[in-house]
């Protein structure tokens, strides 16, 4: 949590505006891709089962191909993943490919140093646009030109621990279910070392602090988007070419003021130090988080878990359903070396073999259509056991803005909500604030 007069600019932002600089000098690149010396270079960045498993789609690749030469570059996360991007771009060495979130793409789409892949994928026998998720494909279009291709389309979920629920007699949360019945079965769930549910008004004690958190929820855009949308409301002016923020409408203000009282009002979520000390998926992971908001990522790391079972439900309704977008993409820099051969990689690995291979790992919910339905997916072996829970999502959810300035606005609008919700700003102060500090972002932004 920060004073109130401390800015509210996290490390990404900061990168951000490093990226910037970097790209402005570099440009697109002066690769021509003719090179036909060395391997092609995967920029990624993931858990260690999900680089194991690129490690695996690289071997099953080059089986198949005798000849065919993959180096696989592992960043150790997402902030480095974008660093290492932006240096080597300048340098004139990039990657041939990279795995990146949509929600990032654009500011480097918005210095060309992305390749279009429209007259590849006009003349592929591998790839068919008609094979995928329509808003994971158009996530990737940049000025009317594909430039990614997605590998998954996840939404959020909740995450909850089926023996917790079981040993306090709770009903598991179920489809259609809404806000005020998260409310009630977070607050329901939430226990201190007796087992007894801990009310709000007692959770500050020290003896009677909670061992078990009804849920785990962030503080950020991202998770406040679908409920905003599902009330009802909107997050920008225009999603096309968004100029502002637009949370002072009632649906909005309703969304906003309901995710800051799970902490402010019902005491249900962890607070600010206890998140510091231990964050919610490493929480939910040990026994004491009945349930988590999260992505599909969160599937590898549960995987391992051993002490209890747990499953999958969808996120809460106000007034209809709605999710928010998830999504990763192959990307080939303009100055990549080995561009027939890059390609001939993304073919692979987007098309339904190398989802199959990727699909095994738990963490993707396969953008590839076949593959989503096929026991790769949806097979019982391992959990979640509701794993169609992501499907079903999918008619419903929703992109976030493609502007190339969304990761400053993202750091920005995290730190004024964490404040809200562990420190009690008001909530006209809240709003005001978020309007000020991001629309100079919007400003500055290109758009796709």
């Amino acid at each position: 949590m920060r004073p109130a007069t401390e800015p509210t600019t996290r490390p990404k932002a900061l990168l951000a505006l490093l990226l910037t600089a970097v790209l402005a000098v570099a440009g697109c690149g002066s690769g021509s891709g003719s090179s036909a010396d060395g391997p092609v270079r995967l920029l990624v960045f993931g858990a260690p089962e999900e680089l194991a498993a690129y490690r695996t789609l690289v071997e099953a690749y080059e089986k198949a191909r005798p000849g065919a030469d993959v180096q696989l570059v592992e960043a150790s996360d997402r902030k480095d993943l974008l660093a290492r991007l932006a240096t080597s771009v300048a340098g004139g060495a990039p990657p041939d490919l990279f795995l990146m979130n949509y929600r990032f793409y654009g500011q480097f789409a918005a210095k060309d140093v992305i390749e279009p892949l429209d007259e590849r994928l006009a003349a592929s026998d591998a790839v068919d646009p008609a094979d995928y998720y329509q808003v994971a494909w158009d996530a990737f279009r940049w000025q009317d030109r594909q430039l990614c291709l997605p590998q998954n389309v996840s939404s959020l979920a909740v995450y909850y621990n089926r023996t917790l629920f079981a040993k306090y007699g709770v009903p598991e949360p179920r489809a259609g279910w809404t806000w005020n019945d998260l409310v009630a079965t977070a607050t329901a769930m939430t226990r201190d070392p007796r087992g007894v549910v801990v009310r709000a008004t007692e959770s500050e004690g020290a003896a009677l602090r909670p061992a078990v958190h009804g849920l785990g929820v962030e503080p950020s855009i991202i998770r406040l988007a679908p409920f905003v949308w599902s009330g009802g409301g909107e997050i920008v002016d225009d999603p096309a070419r968004p100029t502002r923020l637009t949370l002072d409408t009632p649906a909005a203000r309703e969304a906003l003021k309901n995710l800051v009282d799970l902490r402010l009002a019902y005491g249900v979520v962890p607070t600010d130090e206890e998140v510091e000390a231990e964050d919610d998926e490493s929480r939910f992971a040990n026994g004491r988080l009945a349930m988590l908001m999260s992505s599909r990522r969160s599937t590898t790391t549960f995987r391992s878990i051993t002490g209890f079972e747990w499953d999958v439900a969808p996120l809460p309704v106000y007034k209809e359903q709605v999710g928010v977008l998830h999504s990763d993409a192959y990307c080939m820099t303009r100055g990549a070396r080995h561009k027939e051969a890059a390609w001939r990689f993304l073919e692979f690995a987007i098309a339904e073999e190398g989802q199959r291979i990727i699909a095994a790992t738990g963490r993707t919910v396969p953008s590839h259509i076949g593959v989503s339905r096929s026991p790769a997916f949806l097979g019982p072996a391992q959990p979640p056991r509701s794993a169609k829970v992501f499907l079903d999502a999918i008619p419903s959810v929703r992109a976030l803005p493609t502007v190339s300035t969304w990761p400053e606005i993202e750091d920005v609008t995290y730190g004024i909500l964490e404040n809200a919700m562990h420190r009690g700003d008001r909530l006209d102060d809240v709003i005001r604030d978020l309007d000020r500090q991001t629309r100079p972002i919007f400003a500055r932004g290109e758009h796709g």
